[in-house]
């Protein structure tokens, strides 16, 4: 990826150019100190001079899109801040709809709230100043004794970033709320965003570097230094990257701060970068004049042995890299916007349409309209998600068909983001903006509540879902904000698991239920995650471990399919590393209850991270054949006789409840039994966990073996030499004759009368 910079050979400005902003429909609006506007169009042409200004113009800013109200005539207006103190509202054909006295000197930066209820203005008198949509004074949020050269909202819109001398200071708006200040270069800061997405802050300085920090002032990357002061800096929309600009120079950067991009156009010092609201193109203001246009090229994006590539605008290059035929040449009507490639299928979405490809067939893909540029794209096998601003996250099936549109209370389609979002074949997971303690999981197809939303006790980073396996083995992944991995089933009751902690990046296999985590400077591979419900005892005996220092620090998976996974390295390498297969083949025939072919693999690799695996695949398939000898292979004694245990009970119902204990849930083996009407089970079930009450309560609804509850009791009293304290129990002595002979042989006849039911069938 690259930016292709191009600008005007006579510049229009004849003076210093000192901002650049893009409104909501992609029109470009540059000031300069010529005391002239000019409106260019998206083919980076001039189209007329706007108009012009009684002062000097320091800071531009267009109001915010809303989403889902893109008609709104607000949306047409930008302010402009001037050296004469003042700021002044503009609308779409240059008329000066308010100019407000707001500072005394120089009104240096100021920026519209994410929501646009808010504009932030500082200056050289040092003060920091909120106002509201018509102009009017809201508050003034601090004074201190120096100039405030750049300042920027917080995405939630209750804080305030504005940077003083050397030092960054996030100032809540709430007035007996600590601030956050820290030195974050070694001269002054010039400019600083903090992306409403990724919830980052850049900052770049006179110190000639840029640097990334996250919210609470802990520094994730520092440039190396530069020839001359950094002296603008800005994130895309969506917080894939950034533009840092110096004296002739303009970089694009990944959000991890390594370098995509360096170029030098002819332009002075950069003091002004905005990004469209697609984030394929920026501008940028120059000290000579000059207005740059950066167009992002040769994106690439990459799926088996397939190789896609932005070669231009409006046009992508598919290289099959295993075959000698040509690549093949992808043209579009528009300039795209976003593309995925993943599960056989590449998904484009240009400004008004989305195109889907098959690798089976590039010459006729299927095509539908778009009513709002998309700003991410997700797909799974049978179908994939769009977002945009007005229509927020809709999932559409590869014929192009429309099939639900996801929505919840709080859903903030800006706000999302690869990271709070991920889709799988019948569910989607996203963390609610507004809390992001809770996790809400919506149904593919209904695009309804698929289960009850999950609510962790902290912050919730990023979510993850498996992508193979049935609705009911749906797991989902978080990552909380102390960076510890949690995995659980997609339920109304999920039972959390945490996996590890120091986490950088986790990610599920695309072909199978594997789970890739980057973690302290190691690579952990969970082979089989779902041990965790079938048998937790097994699932550190599941997990393969290798150094990955060399990967360095913060790694990101990019991809985790089959046996291959590919690292991005914190220097923006990327890295292929090459997993067992063996693993992934048991998997397969464990899906396809191929189970002497699992045995025979086990066998020949003679592996213990295999064996168990396949012990707790096969409790999950309900093999317990091959269950045993796994378990005889990895030497559980005392899980080797609970599988004989299980084979010898004669109906499917007791097999299940069995089961169902093994793996912790002895209230839904309890259930299981009662439905089949297996009470006695029922019953002993919960004596064998010391649950006597719960057995009394049984026993007393269904008006049998009250009397083989209190002998056991009893006899557990002997054992323990304690005299009886449980009510229930006391209420019942003497009131119940108990005698063993007989309760042995009621306890014979119920067996036998399992054993001689309709459907009975012992296991083979």
């Amino acid at each position: 990826m690259r930016l292709k910079v191009s600008s005007q050979r006579q510049h229009q400005h004849k003076e210093v150019a000192t901002a650049v902003g893009w409104s909501f429909a992609n029109e470009l609006v540059s000031c300069s100190d010529d005391k002239t506007i000019w409106r260019w169009s998206m083919n980076q042409e001039p189209v007329a001079q706007l108009m012009e200004v009684d002062g000097y113009v320091t800071a531009l800013d267009w109001f915010p899109a809303v989403a889902g109200k893109s008609g709104r005539k607000e949306q047409e207006i930008f302010v402009v801040s001037c050296t004469d103190g003042t700021f002044k509202v503009v609308n779409k054909a240059g008329r000066i709809e308010k100019s407000v006295d707001a500072h005394k000197g120089a009104v240096i930066s100021l920026r519209w709230d994410y929501n646009g209820t808010a504009l932030a203005t500082v200056g050289e008198d040092g003060v920091v100043k909120t106002w509201n949509r018509a102009g009017m004074l809201r508050s003034t949020i601090t004074q201190i004794d120096q100039s405030i050269h750049a300042v920027a909202w917080a995405p939630d819109g209750n804080s305030l970033l504005f940077a003083a001398g050397k030092e960054l200071i996030i100032k809540p708006l709430q007035p007996s709320t600590k601030q956050t200040q820290w030195k974050a270069h070694d001269a002054v800061v010039t400019s600083v965003d903090w992306n409403v997405v990724n919830n980052l802050i850049v900052s770049g300085a006179e110190d000639c570097r840029y640097k990334i920090w996250d919210a609470f002032g802990r520094q994730l990357y520092a440039s190396a230094p530069f020839d001359f002061a950094v002296t603008a800096v800005k994130w895309c929309q969506s917080g894939a990257y950034f533009a840092v600009g110096s004296f002739n120079m303009l970089r694009l950067c990944d959000r991890t701060g390594w370098s995509l991009s360096r170029s030098a156009p002819d332009s002075g010092s950069i003091y002004s970068i905005s990004w469209t609201s697609d984030g394929t193109q920026l501008a940028a203001a120059g000290g000579n004049g000059a207005v740059c246009f950066g167009q992002i090229v040769d994106r690439e994006v990459s799926w088996s042995h397939y190789e896609v590539r932005l070669a231009e605008a409006a046009k992508l290059i598919v290289h099959d890299v295993i075959s000698d035929a040509a690549p093949d040449e992808l043209e579009f009507r528009d300039r795209v916007i976003e593309f995925a490639m993943r599960f056989g299928h590449l998904v484009v979405a240009t400004s008004a349409q989305c195109v889907i490809y098959s690798v089976n067939n590039w010459n006729t893909p299927h095509i539908f309209d778009l009513k709002e540029s998309v700003s991410m794209l997700k797909l799974t096998a049978k179908h994939f998600a769009t977002v945009d601003n007005l229509s927020g996250v809709q999932v559409f099936s590869y014929e192009g068909r429309l099939m639900s549109q996801l929505k919840f209370p709080g859903l903030r389609p800006e706000f999302v983001s690869q990271q709070t979002l991920s889709i799988s074949n019948d569910a989607a997971a996203c963390v609610e903006r507004s809390a992001p303690t809770i996790v809400r999981f919506l149904d593919c197809v209904t695009g309804k509540q698929a289960c009850k939303e999950f609510t962790h006790v902290m912050d919730v980073d990023e979510v993850l879902l498996s992508q193979v396996g049935h609705e009911y083995e749906r797991k989902f992944c978080i990552i909380d904000r102390n960076r510890d991995l949690y995995m659980s089933l997609v339920s109304n009751t999920p039972d959390l698991v945490k996996l590890s902690t120091m986490v950088d990046s986790a990610q599920w296999n695309d072909d199978n239920d594997m789970l890739l985590v980057l973690a302290d400077g190691k690579l952990l591979v969970w082979y089989c995650p779902q041990a965790a419900f079938t048998d937790r005892d097994l699932l550190p005996r599941t997990r393969s471990e290798q150094d990955a220092s060399e990967l360095g620090k913060l790694p990101r998976c990019a991809s985790f399919m089959g046996t291959r996974a590919t690292i991005r390295r914190s220097d923006g390498a990327l890295m292929a590393i090459a997993l067992s297969p063996y693993p992934a083949k048991l998997q397969a025939y464990c899906a396809a209850s191929e189970w002497e072919a699992a045995l025979r693999l086990c066998r020949y690799c003679k592996d213990q991270q295999l064996w168990a695996c396949l012990a707790a695949m096969a409790v999950a398939g309900e093999d317990y054949n091959a269950a045993e000898v796994a378990y005889a292979a990895i030497e559980e004694v005392d899980k080797l006789k609970y599988m004989l245990y299980i084979k010898e009970l004669p109906t499917k119902e007791s097999r299940s409840a069995a089961v169902l204990n093994f793996q912790g849930k002895p209230e839904e083996a309890t259930q299981v039994l009662v439905q089949g009407r297996l009470i006695y089970r029922a019953i002993k079930l919960n004596i064998r966990r010391h649950q006597w009450e719960i057995a009394l309560d049984l026993a007393v609804k269904h008006q049998t073996h009250i009397d083989t509850v209190l002998y056991y009791r009893q006899e557990f009293l002997k054992l323990a030499k304690r005299p009886e304290t449980l009510p229930a129990f006391l209420a019942y002595a003497g009131k119940v004759e108990i005698d063993e002979e007989t309760i042995k042989k009621k306890i014979a006849a119920d067996k036998d009368a399992e054993k001689n039911r309709p459907g009975a069938v012992p296991y083979n």
